[in-house]
């Protein structure tokens, strides 16, 4: 693990959580983008040496869309930045805590991504993120 990636928040609208995280606590907005591949809007506020990631569904059977009927607006999930996300996955299913995919997926920023579930981190839905060789976030 090389540091906290990003904290990804769920939100029902982008456009009604957008000015508390930018205009009231001054949040540089980095962009927004759609990830089809998660069914999801993502604005990225940076937020100091981390981002924070608004996560918007994109469809009634996204994961946030399930995240926020269940559970309601807030934190979705924690991100960690791995350097080789494939060889952590080995290390997880070794360990008997396979990540929720065979194969990593694409993420935001063109991003390598896997979660792991819950049940396996004490609570906390986590997700690995490998950033594209030329980032440099």
């Amino acid at each position: 693990m090389t540091q906290l990636d990003h904290i990804g928040i769920a939100v029902a609208k982008l456009e009604d959580a957008l000015p508390f995280w930018r205009d009231l606590l001054g949040l540089e907005l980095e962009g927004i983008e759609v990830v089809p591949s998660e069914k999801v809007r993502v604005a990225v506020l940076k937020a100091g040496s981390t981002r924070i990631e608004l996560l918007e569904p994109t469809s009634p059977d996204s994961p946030i869309a399930k995240a926020l009927e269940k559970r309601g607006p807030g934190i979705h999930h924690l991100a960690l930045a791995v350097e080789d996300i494939a060889a952590r996955m080995a290390a997880l299913k070794k360990a008997g805590r396979p990540a929720l995919d065979e194969v990593p997926r694409p993420g935001a920023g063109g991003c390598q991504v896997t979660f792991v579930h819950p049940k396996s981190a004490g609570g906390v839905l986590v997700e690995l993120s490998q950033r594209p060789p030329d980032s440099r976030h």
